[in-house]
């Protein structure tokens, strides 16, 4: 179906055009600016993907050189308890791109205020965290998820609250000894987000909205979304009464903790998600952008900060090569950086080229299923863009 034509309010538009990202917001679904780029291979990809029914409907643009130059949308929203169609405004619950995007660069900003270095222990800024062997255990080594502690919270046991969770966190033991091999872990960024926390004095929604999302004029992203909003917001699945979750976290843990977690919580769309790329990229490479940090500091996130005798890249948040790397695809070089989210999101940026996939699809709805066509459909989009951009 095609995407709204124009943007929402002429506060929107501005900065959209400030973004390099008016074409974004006044292309047609599948429409091409590139010259000579052919994008028919990723509509395609997409538009079969919801006839086979791998995901109920899907969102999709790809960026490159400052302008969006190729956007999609297919299929429905929601399918139940009533078909939806898609659309370009849909918010979606991001899952783990929370983790890279909003927790990250928050506990960079901190950093960069001198708040604490990097290879410092965490039990230095929280000191209940040196429980059960966790004592030397760092900062960089949660941002890379080389800290040895197991990937979730314990959710056998009805336990519910924030406070429940920290208890958790602080009395986690590890797995293995910290630094020894990778083990992608949430509570790493459940740690981070109660990092923030503490040293900011806000919570993470607030610190997110004030220090993140309103520098880049993010206004259609946050935690907890109204409910007056819940038709606008892709649904996911049945929670454990059978109610639809709809604008409430899909993530168990995070729903726990109330919505708001270092590791999951977001819901965003299409164009905030655009504009954040867009902005990032253009930081990085020195351009003009409103990135709320230093060039220098998006370098060190976006480049490999694993120990250097490990062979699965992470950047500060930022997958680089390891197994969750599908959406780099075939031709996207290993120096392209990006993300997943469990619900079916994912973000993935090339520097080399100045390009950017991101695809936001509700993938688990209506029954939490199509866990391995997601990662193909990642994996073939990228590959048919990069393709199209003449990446090779």
């Amino acid at each position: 179906m095609p995407a709204e034509a124009s943007p929402r309010d002429p506060d929107r538009r501005a900065m959209l055009r400030g973004a390099g990202m008016l074409g974004l917001a006044l292309g047609g679904a599948g429409c091409a600016s590139r010259a000579g780029a052919d994008f028919a291979p990723v509509d395609r990809l997409l538009r079969d993907a919801v006839a086979r029914g791998d995901v109920p409907g899907v969102v999709a643009a790809v960026g490159h050189g400052g302008r969006i130059v190729y956007r999609g949308v297919r299929g429905h929203r929601a399918l139940l308890p009533a078909p939806e169609p898609e659309s370009w405004t849909t918010r979606f619950d991001m899952a783990s791109l929370t983790k890279p995007t909003i927790t990250a660069p928050a506990v960079m900003q901190l950093w960069e205020q001198g708040a604490f270095t990097l290879d410092e222990p965490v039990a230095r800024r929280l000191p209940a965290f040196a429980a059960a062997g966790k004592q030397d255990i760092t900062i960089r080594q949660l941002l890379t998820h080389y800290s040895g502690l197991a990937p979730d919270l314990d959710l056998a046991t009805p336990w519910q609250g924030r406070d429940a969770a920290v208890r958790r966190v602080m009395a986690a033991r590890p797995d293995r000894p910290a630094g020894e091999r990778f083990v992608y872990s949430d509570i790493n960024f459940i740690t981070l987000g109660l990092l923030v926390e503490t040293v900011s004095g806000l919570p993470l929604d607030r610190y997110a909205a004030r220090h993140i999302l309103a520098p880049l004029g993010m206004a259609h992203s946050g935690f907890r979304p109204d409910a007056a909003l819940g038709p606008e917001i892709a649904p996911t699945q049945f929670d454990d009464g059978n109610v639809m979750l709809r604008g409430v976290v899909h993530d168990p843990t995070a729903r726990r903790m109330g919505g708001v977690a270092g590791h999951a919580g977001l819901f965003s769309d299409a164009d905030d998600m655009a504009a954040y790329a867009q902005a990032l990229l253009d930081r990085r490479a020195g351009r003009g952008s409103a990135f709320p940090l230093k060039r220098g500091t998006v370098l060190l996130m976006t480049t490999p900060q694993q120990p250097a005798d490990r062979t699965d890249l992470r950047g500060l948040g930022w997958d680089i090569a390891t197994h969750y790397s599908t959406p780099r695809g075939d031709l996207f070089p290993v120096g392209s950086f990006g993300h997943t989210g469990f619900t079916g999101t994912s973000l993935w940026m090339d520097p080399a080229s100045d390009s950017f996939v991101l695809i936001l699809t509700n993938r688990v709805h209506p029954d939490g299923g199509h866990g391995r066509q997601i990662i193909r459909l990642r994996h073939d989009v990228a590959t048919a863009a990069a393709r199209a951009l003449g990446v090779t």
